[in-house]
This record gives structure tokens, C-alpha cells and sequence, in this order.
């Protein structure tokens, strides 16, 4: 009983940093204006994204350009963009595998051997998924701070960290507890011994013996 609740524990936290994946590689605040300098701009905020750049208004319309050619952008801003596609991936493909191992489920219910092991090999491709989320966003992260601190950035253009990358920092990090408790449900195997075969016992004799 107790290794079911971590595992649907497990699964639980994996499904959910899996959902907040999805959701900050679709949301266009990766990165926001800082407005540091002494021209502080309060009529527009502006936002950036893997997909796309918004404005929002002060009234709180919002203005979003996708971006219009792949070819144009950074490579590092392409390689971000695929590493949170895979992440998505593989999470999906983590969401099937661990359903068909989890012990609620009716699934190869006549081989509990690999049933657990489709448990912990979903485990692991919901730790997989959540390094890769957890690599793009610190990476992403890395480079916005950098030019944040750089000399050479001007001041009016300065981004801060986007609320999207606080939320894919908590979904890859839930994603790789849940993955991790997962791989940590399966009970341990028992050593089992051959049961102990007792001695015939000799009938007892009565002392007469009939021809």
C-alpha cells in the first residue's frame, strides 16, 4: 500500500510539472523590459517569448507579433525552442508509460514484473523530460541575465526574467520529483526460501503384527 501512494504520488507530480511545461513553453513572458534607466516607460510593458514578442497597453490591451522567419532567430533561442518541444514530448510519452505501470490500473495485470518496470521506465523518461526543461529555461535564464549585466546593453533595453521562466523552473523540478518517486515505488524483491519439507513420521507400531 505504501509503495501505490508514492507511486500515484509519483505520477501525480510528474503529470503536473508536466502540464506547467506546456504551459510556460507557450507563454510569451520568457523575458520583460526592465525599465531601469531614468526614461521610465509606465504606458507599455513589453514581454518576449520562444514564439512570440507582446506589448500590453495601459489599458490592458495586449499586442503580440509571432516571429515571422525560423532562420533569423538565435540558435540558442532555436535550441531553447526544441529542447521544451522535446521536454513536452517526452512527457507525453512518460504520461503512457507510467499509466500502463501504475498498480491502479488493469493493465498487464498478469505480469506484475513489467508492470513495475513500466512504472520506473516512465519514472525515468519524466526525469529525462524535466532536465531538459530544467537545462533550456537555466540557459535561457543565463543569457538574460548576462545581457542584464552587460556594460554594453543599453539601459532602455533590458529584460529581467519573465514570469514563464519561474514557472518552468517549478514544473522541470516537480517533474523530476515525481519522476524520481516513480522509480522509488517499486518494493524491494523478498528472498524468498523453498518452504521446509517436514520428515515422515514413522507410524507407530503397535507391537502386534498380524500374517
Amino acid at each position: 500500500m505504501a509503495s501505490g501512494g508514492l507511486q500515484l504520488l509519483g505520477f501525480v507530480l510528474a503529470f503536473l510539472g508536466w502540464i506547467g511545461i506546456i504551459i510556460s513553453t507557450a507563454m510569451p513572458q520568457w523575458k520583460m523590459a526592465s525599465y531601469a534607466g531614468d526614461n521610465i516607460v509606465t504606458a507599455q510593458a513589453l514581454y518576449e517569448g520562444l514564439w512570440m514578442s507582446c506589448a500590453m497597453q495601459s489599458t490592458g490591451q495586449i499586442q503580440c507579433k509571432v516571429y515571422d522567419s525560423l532562420l533569423k532567430l538565435e540558435s540558442s533561442l532555436q535550441a531553447t525552442r526544441a529542447l521544451m518541444v522535446a521536454a513536452i514530448l517526452l512527457g507525453l510519452v512518460g504520461v503512457f508509460v507510467a499509466v500502463t505501470g501504475m498498480k491502479c490500473m488493469k493493465c498487464m495485470e498478469d505480469d506484475q514484473v513489467k508492470k513495475m518496470r513500466m512504472a520506473v521506465f516512465g519514472g525515468v523518461i519524466f526525469i529525462i523530460s524535466g532536465l531538459a526543461a530544467l537545462v533550456a529555461t537555466s540557459w535561457y535564464g543565463n543569457r538574460v541575465a548576462r545581457a542584464f549585466y552587460d556594460p554594453f546593453t543599453p539601459v532602455n533595453t533590458r529584460f529581467e526574467f519573465g514570469s514563464a521562466l519561474f514557472i518552468g523552473w517549478a514544473a522541470s523540478s516537480l517533474a523530476i520529483l515525481g519522476g524520481s518517486f516513480l522509480c522509488c515505488s517499486c518494493p524491494r524483491r523478498e528472498t524468498s526460501y523453498p518452504p521446509t519439507r517436514g520428515y515422515p513420521k514413522n507410524a507407530s507400531s503397535t507391537g502386534k503384527d498380524y500374517v
